[in-house]
């Protein structure tokens, strides 16, 4: 097609610029959130039994090892849809193996229709049930996924809604759109073709996380569980962000979510969870003699820890238990003192006066990271960090002196202490309060200052993208999408031919359907006001073809196919009006923005 003598009249520049300001692949925003039960980010806390499990175990592995590392495949399946329907969180730092899905994906989407139908019924449902916009939203689809089979056969839940959690069993009537999707995409053949990937990718994590298992059992002076009929799984699932980390507890089940980068995972999310599976038991068994320390609760209402810290004083005393033995184990990053060969025995003091200076500046730094937990609220971590101390020269292990700790504790002692704390005014991100906040940068920050008005800024970051020379596939999907920036950029500034070679650009370096659908979508809004509409009819369609799940882009490209785009002081028969003046221009459109 040709896009030669385009022509820019002044109401079509102001058309132009209001077009390209519609958010097309706009910036993630930072998330925000709200409290949910079975839910986690950033630092990995798991929700406390309240009483009998209300529960049941989820479908993973049921015969499997105590402790044990997976993949499952229902939830790749829901990770893959939520990839599909816009779940872009965290992308950059991913596995590859996350991309090389979505490409696949976006090729079925390609050849099917029925693909697309999938999709776009599976998005729908996705964006009726968004509640908070965030990562909250992400995890009542995980939940789900832990209780349901696996493909091939049809994907059902193993149990009735009153036994899963209220997240899963809110989003269950998913399944039968989950299912239509894995059919028409033959995702279960994609999962196939991309499990020996995953097997490596298990393989590589065996031995940190077997190692961090070991050191923490050994600290604690415990045996692994063997047959106790609970179970710490980690669930690895690369097509979900590796910045977010999903604990909870299931039944006696203690199970983690996590997605690798750079072919690690967050161990530390992940040893403080399997010390909760640890440590639970020991402390829950004696809650009766915790309830005396009641009185702690008065003080720590005023700080920022949650609420069920506030409320109920044996989660609080698991939590305070778990930083203090973090802090004793900290990685301060000052290396022990090494005494050197051959060191005669005069010389002696004054290596030991080293040795003891080395150890003092490794314990300012657990002190350090104790004081920041105590202002938190957690006011008994100081309690225990002294306990600890004296723990570690016993040979007993902590399930034989941990009734000690208990029941020794001073709590007169330790409400005064608390008292004369100064509690912090926020509280530290909380795993299942919220994600680390999304910082804005690059080409984010690029859209950003492009939907503030501020054009110069987000041209400078876009082309800042472009001079990446590297080959890499994130350079390349910034360089597509740094692209589309600059073409909406181009037309909103009057320079329609640069526009036009920007979205083509975009068409041919960029595999996001998000970025191609709306490509199309101004390309044929650019046709259409050049009054193309046969050649703007083509790019609708295939906008249309190309679209992603999201209702923004199906309506704009179902709408360019039914009406063509004008604006107001504009409209292809006032270019016929002039070559025969006998025929009055028509009325404009009363509205100029796209929609």
């Amino acid at each position: 097609m040709s896009f030669s003598n385009l022509r820019l009249t002044a109401p079509l520049f102001v058309a132009l610029a209001c077009l390209c300001l519609n958010p097309a692949a706009g910036a993630q925003q930072p998330p925000a959130s709200s409290q949910q039960p079975y839910s986690s980010s950033s630092q990995a806390t798991v929700p406390q039994n309240q009483g009998p499990p209300q529960e049941k175990s989820p479908s993973l592995d049921a015969a499997g090892p105590t402790i044990s590392l997976i993949t499952a495949e229902p939830l790749f399946v829901v990770a893959s849809a939520l990839n599909a329907c816009g779940y872009d969180e965290g992308l950059p730092d991913s596995s590859p193996v996350r991309t090389r899905v979505r490409d696949e994906l976006n090729q079925a989407f390609n050849r099917s229709e029925d693909a697309r139908k999938s999709r776009d019924s599976l998005c729908l449902y996705i964006a009726q049930h968004r509640i908070t916009g965030t990562e909250i939203d992400v995890s009542q689809y995980i939940s789900l996924a832990l209780y349901l089979t696996a493909p091939p056969a049809e994907m059902e839940t193993v149990t009735e809604l009153a036994q899963m959690p209220p997240d899963a069993a809110a989003v269950f009537e998913i399944v039968p759109f989950l299912n239509a999707f894995v059919k028409a995409t033959d995702l279960h053949g994609i999962w196939l073709a991309i499990h020996h990937s995953l097997d490596e990718q298990l393989a590589q994590l065996h031995d940190p996380l077997s190692t961090m298992i070991v050191n923490t059992n050994l600290y604690l002076k415990q045996p692994a569980e063997t047959y106790s009929g609970r179970r710490f799984i980690v669930v690895m699932e690369p097509m979900l962000s590796p910045l977010t980390v999903n604990a909870r507890i299931y039944g006696t089940d203690y199970v983690v979510v996590v997605s690798p980068r750079d072919g690690q995972i967050p161990m530390n999310d992940v040893r403080h969870t399997y010390l909760h599976y640890t440590i639970e038991p020991l402390l829950y068994a004696r809650s009766n003699a915790i309830d005396r320390m009641q009185p702690i609760l008065k003080e720590v209402r005023e700080s920022p820890v949650a609420y069920r810290y506030r409320s109920d004083v044996v989660p609080l005393t698991v939590e305070c238990l778990i930083k203090a033995i973090e802090a004793r184990t900290l990685d301060t990053g000052i290396a022990n003192y090494k005494l050197p060969a051959g060191v005669p025995r005069s010389d002696m003091p004054k290596y030991e006066h080293q040795r003891q200076q080395v150890e003092q500046k490794q314990e300012t730094v657990r002190q350090a990271l104790l004081h920041h937990d105590m202002t938190q609220g957690f006011v008994l971590t100081q309690y225990f960090y002294d306990q600890l101390i004296q723990f570690e020269k016993d040979p007993a292990s902590l399930g034989d002196t941990i009734g000690e700790m208990v029941y020794g504790m001073d709590v007169d002692q330790q409400v005064h202490r608390a008292r004369q704390l100064q509690f912090d005014a926020q509280a530290d991100e909380d795993v299942f309060v919220r994600p680390k906040p999304h910082k804005l940068e690059g080409l984010d920050l690029a859209e950003f200052k492009l939907q503030s008005g501020d054009v110069k800024g987000a041209a400078a970051l876009a082309q800042q993208a472009l001079a990446d020379k590297s080959s890499s596939l994130p350079a390349v999907a910034n360089a597509a999408r740094a692209d589309f920036i600059l073409a909406r950029i181009a037309a909103m500034t009057g320079h329609p031919e640069d526009a036009i070679n920007r979205f083509q650009d975009t068409l041919a370096g960029s595999k996001d359907p998000r970025l191609i659908a709306w490509s199309h979508i101004y390309l044929g809004r650019m046709l259409d006001l050049d009054c193309k509409r046969d050649a703007a009819v083509a790019e609708y369609k295939l906008a249309s073809e190309n679209r992603d799940g999201q209702q923004d882009t199906r309506l704009a490209a179902e709408r360019g196919l039914k009406t063509a785009y004008a604006v107001k002081g504009h409209s292809c028969q006032d270019d016929d009006a002039d070559e025969a003046p006998a025929n009055p221009p028509a009325a404009a459109p009363a509205s100029s923005k796209p929609q």
